[in-house]
């Protein structure tokens, strides 16, 4: 399209950091919602006195929810856009806790807690916003990102701590109401307003370029695979590359080492002898220093390749695992701290490289597609994460085995982006001279 054949928008150039500064504040509310479901836990343990591993099973149910709307989440996307989407889904999550605070059996939390709230949260979470944010930005692409998922980060270190006094000061149940009247009040009219799917549909630019008269600067970005960024990627054929299976299982096994923590760790801390206050100030910590790690790899992973980002980011996930495992020996607040920071000054960088990855690979008329087979993995690799672990646990009475596996399984997540290869479609802006293609 043309300068002269481009609409010309009365939004500024720069609104691509608009949108990135909605995406910040709707993830560090709306992820965060999800994961508070950790500080919940064990007041439900508590109060129900079920098996952890039932328990568990309303997280993974949420995310067994999700993968049934995985295939169409980048479609509608494409087709309604996040000022539709994106309220739709605050909508489902704050209905889930509302009908949470009313549910006094286990199938009703299943319904209300994971269902709705877990379940819904995958169109404000960082798979909904992965559908449209990599394309506002090229050459800086996982900085931004980076930056538009650090809003976890910060949302966590404001509302953990306090939701956790909440609970035990007032109850879980008006928590959970606390938590909808936020979504309700803050996400739903922000992205209503100001959310916008692509810059080129309103006549703006990717990375804040400005048109020069009537012709538009071509856009930068680098192919050095064409046949397969030409590929109309279709279910079969998806389901055909062994490329596709690789970059499924990392995604998976990525997932399921990230929840497995983000869930377990707080009732864990806890009967490692250290106090509720203090498990959740670690929660805090990890998506906290999740910043970091979100804005330092991803804006590595633009000069390195998101191969090594990647790796960089498992590794983080595997000391913490390695630390988990020490510390019923050797209990400490600082080596329970040493874990939190560990999985998100580094581990945290997955986030911004998940949407990179994904754009750079599945780019094209298929990408709708690829992106839900994509989501798909994520959501089973969460469920199998959360349900596992306390599965294990109630057959040993220990997280060990569970710990050992996710231990394993960083590697595995690693040697599957290396496989899938996204730098010999598309490589990152340091990796190749920036050149304008047509």
């Amino acid at each position: 399209m043309t300068g002269a054949q481009a609409p010309r928008s009365k939004l500024p150039f720069y609104y691509g950091y608009v949108v990135i500064a909605v995406a910040f504040v709707t993830l560090g509310i709306g992820v965060n919602s999800r994961t508070a479901f950790s500080l919940l836990y064990p007041a439900i343990l508590d109060e129900f006195g079920w098996d952890r591993g039932a328990t568990a099973g309303i997280f993974a149910c949420g995310f067994l929810a999700s993968v049934m709307v995985a295939p169409v989440v980048g479609v509608l996307f494409e087709r309604l856009g996040p000022r539709v989407v994106i309220p739709l889904g605050a909508g489902l999550v704050a209905t889930g806790l509302l009908l949470t605070t009313l549910a006094t059996s286990l199938p009703g939390l299943y319904l209300s807690l994971g269902v709705f709230t877990v379940g819904g949260s995958v169109f404000l979470s960082y798979i909904g916003h992965s559908a449209f944010l990599p394309y506002w930005f090229v050459r800086r692409r996982g900085l931004m990102l980076g930056i538009a998922f650090s809003g976890v980060g910060v949302g966590g270190i404001l509302i953990f701590p306090a939701l956790q006094s909440y609970i035990t000061s007032v109850g879980w149940r008006e928590a959970c109401v606390a938590l909808a009247l936020l979504i309700l009040v803050v996400v739903v009219p922000l992205n209503a307003i100001a959310q916008r799917q692509r810059p080129e549909a309103i006549g703006l630019l990717p990375d804040g370029e400005q048109r020069l008269g009537d012709e538009a600067p071509a856009a930068i970005e680098v192919v050095i695979d064409p046949s397969w960024a030409a590929k109309r990627w279709d279910y079969l054929s998806l389901m055909r590359d062994y490329r596709v299976w690789s970059l499924l299982v990392g995604y998976f096994a990525s997932m399921f080492v990230t929840y497995a923590v983000q869930l377990h760790q707080t009732r864990f801390y806890i009967e490692v002898g250290f106090g509720a206050e203090h498990a959740a100030w670690a929660l805090g910590l990890l998506v906290f220093t999740g910043i970091v790690g979100q804005v330092a790899i991803g804006s590595l992973s633009d000069r390195i390749g998101r191969e090594w980002g990647w790796t960089i980011a498992m590794s983080g996930y595997g000391v913490c695992f390695a630390f988990l495992l020490l510390i019923p020996m050797f209990p400490s607040v600082w080596l329970m701290y040493a874990a939190a920071a560990a999985a998100g000054l580094l581990g945290g960088g997955l986030a911004p490289l998940f949407s990179a990855i994904s754009l750079e690979l599945f780019k094209g008329p298929g990408f709708g597609r690829a992106y839900g087979v994509l989501t798909i993995a994520t959501a089973l690799g969460a469920a199998a994460g959360v349900w596992i672990t306390g599965l294990l646990y109630d057959v040993f009475g220990s997280y060990v085995p569970a710990f050992t596996m996710a231990l394993v399984l960083c590697g595995v997540s690693a040697l599957g982006i290396w496989v899938a290869a996204p730098g010999r479609v598309r490589p990152v802006a340091g990796r190749v001279a920036p050149v304008k293609i047509a």
